[in-house]
């Protein structure tokens, strides 16, 4: 295997991995949501809204890396 082949099944694995994560996160999220709404007492729906926080944050840092990813993929994509 040559390193270019190398390289770009790096880069697969590291895109399919960014998607793993947004499925995870995304799956996280509507367990929160459930959560917020049918909260058994007041605490547990003021954590379900901090976790939210902190789960809303993290999608869109993995969905910002995936449209890096994404656009790196493209032919002829410029390199920063």
């Amino acid at each position: 295997m040559t390193e270019t082949t190398t390289a770009i099944d790096a880069d697969e694995a590291a895109f399919l991995d960014l998607h793993a994560q947004r499925e995870d996160l995304e799956r996280q999220l509507s367990l929160v949501q459930l959560r917020r709404q049918f909260g058994p007492g007041q605490v547990a729906v003021d954590q379900a809204a901090d976790d939210e926080k902190v789960l809303l944050l993290s999608l869109d840092r993995v969905l910002t890396q995936i449209r890096a990813a994404e656009y790196k993929r493209q032919p002829n994509a410029r390199r920063w």
